[in-house]
């Protein structure tokens, strides 16, 4: 479909004149714009925050006006709340959970049970992850954030690419780094024989972590990381951490699986979370205490040789 903007929508937000112009909700539209379906004068839109001008050939690929299959809700997904209110949700989410329908994952997900409880959401961000702005892997316990409404969606994905959400994640790894704090500031990108697979590579998209040794084990010899995104790439402390030869424990697909300690997923766990109310803008903190399986593998190292681990 292609649309010359009228006078009339001159300035508006490109998701919404998608919106308007094709008869689809918002988070349709968005969806839209962040898969590369929308251009303006040929050129791909890469951001539904985008403002459209006058004369403009509006494009949109013909695929987004075929019906998809709705997200279907389901009230048996249990959600751990640490917050909630008409904005935004704080989930502390279990080992093992999924937060939305992906490859090989198609129900059970946290989306979908959020959309049972809140069917609302469902208008917020993109159909396939409604009100998402972030996410945990499978294997990641611990603490993220859920938009119950546009507002909140839109300010709460500024904050992540403004790089004002406080994010810290405990982890162990294998060996003793030189030094006990650092920044690891080096690109990632997906690998080009396995595309599920993350590495740091050249062209890749810039990512920083910053981490410190919390404590430190002689036998076996490990480290107790504590660490800090400053960006949120995909699969970015485990890729890392992997990179300064420091693997997370457990992580058999980046490098830590030489001994998994009996850890059946990647050590790896979102303990504190900070960001800015998106309407009232008062400052929200968060903290989720370590799972089980790290508690229990803490137990079985027992006191470390060095530093003390965080609570």
């Amino acid at each position: 479909m292609i649309e010359v903007i009228p006078d009339p929508l001159d300035g508006e937000r490109v998701d919404r004149v998608v919106a308007m112009l094709l008869g689809l909700s918002r988070s349709a539209a968005a969806s839209a714009v962040a898969n590369g379906l929308v251009t303006l004068d040929a050129a791909t839109v890469s951001k539904s925050s985008a403002r459209v001008s006058t004369g403009q050939e509006l494009q949109v690929d013909e695929s987004v006006l075929d019906p998809a299959e709705e997200l279907a809700a389901d009230p048996s997904v249990l959600i751990d709340l640490l917050f909630e209110d008409e904005h935004v949700l704080v989930v502390d989410k279990a080992v093992g959970q999924v937060v939305h329908p992906g490859a090989g994952h198609t129900t059970g997900t946290i989306a979908q049970g959020v959309l049972a409880r809140y069917p609302e959401v469902r208008e917020v961000g993109q159909p396939d992850r409604p009100g998402i702005v972030h996410r945990l892997d499978r294997g990641t316990s611990g603490v993220f954030m859920i938009a119950r409404t546009t507002l909140a969606y839109d300010a709460l994905t500024a904050q992540l690419r403004d790089r004002t959400v406080s994010r810290r994640y405990l982890t162990f790894g294998w060996g003793h780094p030189q030094t006990p704090r650092g920044i690891i500031e080096a690109p990632i990108g997906r690998a080009v024989r396995d595309p599920t697979r993350m590495v740091v590579r050249e062209d890749g998209k810039s990512a920083r972590t910053s981490y410190s040794v919390e404590a430190t084990w002689k036998e076996p010899k490990l480290s107790f990381f504590s660490c800090e995104l400053d960006t949120g790439r995909t699969h970015q402390i485990r890729v890392h951490l992997e990179a300064i030869n420091h693997p997370v424990v457990g992580d058999g697909r980046y490098g830590g699986g030489r001994d998994r300690l009996d850890m059946a997923r990647p050590a790896l766990h979102a303990a504190d979370l900070g960001f800015e109310h998106p309407a009232s803008g008062e400052w929200l903190a968060f903290s989720s205490p370590l799972p089980a399986d790290m508690v229990d593998l803490l137990s079985r190292l027992g006191p470390p040789d060095s530093g003390e681990v965080p609570s």
